[in-house]
C-alpha cells in the first residue's frame, strides 16, 4: 500500500514517472546583509549598468539609503523624485548553488542588473522582493551588481502620491541569499514558501495546514524529504509531519500536510503574546516562520473579539520609521525604539498605513502583542488602466505572502481615502479584496474611508470599515465624534466600524492656555489643543463598545513635504512623539493613563515655561489613585482624578520661578511630576 501511495504522488507531481535521483543532504540557507561597498549617483546615467562602468566617481554610500532625507522634508514641495543609482561588486558564493538578491524594500520601480544582464524589474515601493541571479552570478566569481531606483510618479503603479514624502532608493536592507538547488521556494511574491493555515483551535487541540512550496533546481528530478516541524516558545518540538515527494528539474510544488498541537498556548494580545514556530525542511534548506494560534472576530455590536473575549482594539497610525536627518534610511535599532514607545503608550493596536512596512515592525508586533492592519497602498486616487489594477493586484499578493505566517496580522487592508467614487476606484478596491479572498479567507480586510458619504459604494467592498474621522481638526467640535457614531450606527446597524484616524496637530514650541481650535494648516498649533482633542475623542470612543477599534494618527511625526503649517514645513506634526523621538507630547500621556497598567503621572503644558498670567489651571493626567499638588511647597489638596484627569482651577503663581509638584502613591510607590514655570509681566 505504501508503495501505492507513493507511486500516486509521483504521478501527481511528476506527471510522468522518470528515474528520480535521491536528492542527498543539501547545505544549509545563508543570508548575508549587503549594507557596505556601495557606490551611488543621482540621476539617470546611460550605460550604468553596464560591467565595466567607471562609477568610481560616484558617491561612496552604506544602506539602507534614500536621497530624500533633507528635501524630502522641507516644505519645499518639490523633493526630487527621480532615478537613483547604486552600484557594488559582489562575491558569489563557490559550489552548486542557487543564488537570489532580496530586497526588503525599494521606492518606487527598481531595475536590478547582475554582471551588465537584467536580472528583473520591481513595481511597487514598499513590499519585499527576490530575484533570482544564479544564472548571471558564475559560481566562485565577484560580479558587478547595478541597481536603477526610480522614485518619480508613474501612473501604473500606486501610491500616485500620497501625503507622505515618497522616500526614493535602497532604503531597506538588500540581502545575498544562498540556497542548495534544492530547497524551500524564495520566489513566491518574496514570501518565505511556507503557508500555515489554522484550521482548528479548541483547548484540546489546533490542527494546522503547512504548505511547503519545493523546488527543485537541479538538472534531474529528485526524491525530496519534507518535514514539517512545530516548536513551542522555549523550542520544545511539539508536532512534526515528514514525507517524501519526486519533483522534477526545474518545478516547484507544494507539498501539504497536516499538524495537530495538542493542549495549544494562545496567542493573547499583549496580554500573552506567545508565540510557537513552523520549521519547513526541504532536503538540507530549512525555513522557519512564527505562529500564534488565536481567533479574531468582529460583531456590529459588541466590536472586536480576540479568542472569543471583546477585546477593543485602541491604538495608533504609524507611518514609515524614520529620523530626520535619514528620512526613512532607518536601522533596526531605530525600529525598536518606535515600537518600545507604542509599548510604553500602552496600545494594544497598530494601523500601518498606508502601505506594506518593513519586516522588522510586523516581528516586533508579533512580540509585543500588538493586533496590526496592514494596507496596500491605495490612496487618494487610482489610475483607470489594466496595469494599474494588475500593479494594485500583485502588491496585494505581496502583502499577505510576506506577512500571513505574522499571529499579529488580524485585517489587511484595501486602501486609503480614494476621493472621488468612481467606476475605476470601485473595480480597483474589488479587485484587491478577490485577491485577499483567494490568499487569505481566514482574516478580515477593511478599508479607511474619508471625504464621502459614509454609506459610499468605496466602503462596501471590505469586510469592515475604517472611517478616517478628525473632529475637533478637519471638522468642528471635537465632542462630535460620539454622536456622529451613533447615527451612523442607528442608521447601519449592521455595518462593523471603527474609527481608524483621528487627531490634531500639535507643536512642542507652541502654547496656549484654552485654545481657540486653530487653523489646521495654518502656523500656530498649540500643544494644549490636541491634548484637548484627545481628551475628548477618547472619552467618546471608549464609551462606544460597538466601534471595534480606534486609531490615533498619527505615533510619531513625520515628513509630508507638501506641508507647510504648524511650527516647521514638511512636517505632519499629529504625531503623539516628535520626529526625532525626543519629546513626548501630553497627548501621549493622556493615552497611556488610559490604556497602559504601568503608573502615569503627568503635569501637562510643562513647557509652557513662561506664564504672564497671575493664576492658572493645573491639569494632571493620572491612574485612577488620589493626586496632591503643591506650588511652591504649599499643598493645595488632594484630587482623585476622575476618568484619568485631575484639575486644579485657578492656581495662584507667584512673580519669577514656581515649583508645581504632583505626588500620587500607584503600585505602593511613591511617584512625583515637577515642572517649573515662570511669571512675568
Amino acid at each position: 500500500m505504501r508503495r501505492l501511495v507513493f507511486a500516486l504522488v509521483t504521478l501527481l507531481l511528476c506527471g510522468i514517472c522518470v528515474p528520480a535521483a535521491v536528492a542527498a543532504p543539501g547545505r544549509a540557507r545563508t543570508e548575508t546583509v549587503l549594507a557596505t561597498g556601495w557606490r551611488f549617483h543621482l540621476g539617470d546615467v546611460p550605460g550604468a549598468a553596464a560591467p565595466d562602468f567607471d562609477d568610481s566617481a560616484w558617491t561612496p554610500v552604506s544602506l539602507p539609503h534614500t536621497w530624500n532625507a533633507a528635501d524630502g522634508a522641507d516644505g519645499g514641495g518639490n523633493y526630487r523624485r527621480d532615478v537613483g543609482w547604486y552600484r557594488t561588486r559582489l562575491a558569489v558564493p563557490a559550489g552548486d548553488r542557487r543564488v537570489f538578491l532580496q530586497f526588503d524594500g525599494a521606492n518606487l520601480v527598481t531595475d536590478v542588473y547582475v554582471g551588465g544582464h537584467r536580472a528583473g524589474r520591481h513595481e511597487g515601493g514598499y513590499s519585499g522582493f527576490r530575484f533570482d541571479i544564479t544564472g548571471l552570478a558564475p559560481a566562485g566569481r565577484t560580479v558587478p551588481v547595478a541597481v536603477a531606483v526610480d522614485n518619480r510618479k508613474n501612473a501604473d503603479v500606486a501610491p500616485l502620491d500620497g501625503d507622505f514624502t515618497l522616500f526614493g532608493g535602497l532604503y531597506r536592507d538588500v540581502r545575498l541569499v544562498v540556497t542548495d538547488p534544492v530547497h524551500v521556494d524564495a520566489l513566491d511574491y518574496g514570501g518565505p514558501g511556507v503557508t500555515v493555515r489554522q484550521k482548528e483551535l479548541t483547548a484540546a487541540a489546533a490542527d494546522l495546514a503547512v504548505t511547503t512550496r519545493v523546488t527543485n533546481d537541479a538538472a534531474v528530478t529528485r526524491r525530496i524529504p519534507v518535514r514539517t516541524v512545530v516548536r513551542d516558545a522555549a523550542g520544545r518540538v511539539v508536532a512534526m509531519s515528514g514525507t517524501t515527494v519526486t519533483v522534477g528539474a526545474g518545478r516547484t510544488v507544494p507539498v501539504p500536510t497536516a499538524v495537530r498541537i495538542r493542549a495549544p498556548h494562545r496567542w493573547n494580545g499583549v496580554r500573552d503574546p506567545y508565540r510557537y514556530s513552523v520549521t519547513a525542511e526541504v532536503g538540507g534548506d530549512a525555513v522557519t516562520v512564527p505562529l500564534g494560534l488565536r481567533t479574531f472576530a468582529v460583531d456590529p455590536d459588541r466590536g472586536f473579539f480576540l479568542n472569543g473575549v471583546p477585546y477593543p482594539l485602541h491604538g495608533v497610525n504609524t507611518q514609515l520609521p524614520s529620523r530626520p536627518d535619514r528620512g526613512a534610511a532607518v536601522s533596526g535599532a531605530d525600529i525598536d525604539a518606535d515600537y518600545a514607545l507604542i509599548a510604553e503608550l500602552g496600545a494594544n493596536a497598530v494601523r500601518m498605513a498606508h502601505y506594506q512596512h518593513s519586516p522588522r515592525e510586523y516581528e516586533l508586533a508579533d512580540r509585543l502583542g500588538l493586533v496590526v492592519w496592514t494596507e496596500v497602498p491605495l490612496v487618494g486616487f487610482v489610475t483607470d488602466s489594466p496595469a494599474f489594477t494588475a500593479n494594485a493586484e500583485a502588491q496585494a499578493h505581496e502583502l499577505v505572502r510576506q506577512n500571513q505566517h505574522h499571529p499579529s496580522v488580524a485585517l489587511w487592508g484595501l486602501g486609503n481615502e480614494e476621493y472621488v467614487s468612481s467606476p475605476a476606484a470601485n473595480a480597483v478596491l474589488a479587485a484587491v479584496q478577490a485577491v485577499f479572498r483567494a490568499d487569505d479567507p481566514d482574516r478580515l480586510t477593511s478599508y479607511a474611508h474619508c471625504c464621502l458619504s459614509d454609506t459610499d459604494a468605496l466602503a462596501g467592498h471590505a469586510d469592515l470599515t475604517g472611517y478616517n474621522r478628525y473632529y475637533g481638526w478637519y471638522l468642528p467640535d471635537a465632542g462630535s465624534l460620539g454622536k456622529w457614531a451613533d447615527e451612523l450606527h442607528r442608521a447601519d446597524p449592521g455595518r462593523r466600524f471603527s474609527v481608524s484616524e483621528y487627531g490634531a496637530g500639535a507643536s512642542v514650541r507652541q502654547h496656549e492656555q484654552h485654545p481657540v481650535p486653530p487653523v489646521p494648516g495654518g502656523h500656530w498649533h498649540p500643544e494644549e489643543y490636541q491634548a484637548e482633542v484627545a481628551e475628548a475623542s477618547w472619552r467618546a470612543i471608549e464609551s462606544r463598545p460597538y466601534l471595534w477599534g480606534s486609531f490615533v494618527w498619527v505615533m510619531f511625526d513625520f515628513a509630508s513635504d507638501g506641508r507647510n503649517e504648524g511650527d516647521r514645513p514638511g512636517i505632519n506634526d499629529k504625531g503623539l512623539v516628535t520626529d526625532d523621538r525626543v519629546t513626548r507630547k501630553d497627548a501621549f500621556y493622556w493615552y497611556q493613563a488610559n490604556w497602559s497598567a504601568r503608573p502615569v503621572l503627568h503635569i501637562t503644558s510643562a513647557r509652557d515655561s513662561v506664564r504672564t498670567t497671575a493664576t492658572t489651571d493645573v491639569k494632571v493626567y493620572a491612574g485612577t489613585a488620589p493626586v496632591s499638588l503643591s506650588v511652591n511647597g504649599v499643598p493645595l489638596g488632594t484630587r482623585v482624578p476622575g476618568g484619568h484627569l485631575a484639575v486644579w482651577p485657578g492656581v495662584a503663581l507667584q512673580p519669577g520661578p514656581n515649583v508645581v509638584r504632583a505626588t500620587s502613591v500607584q503600585g505602593g510607590r511613591l511617584h512625583t511630576d515637577t515642572v517649573t514655570w515662570v511669571r512675568q509681566p
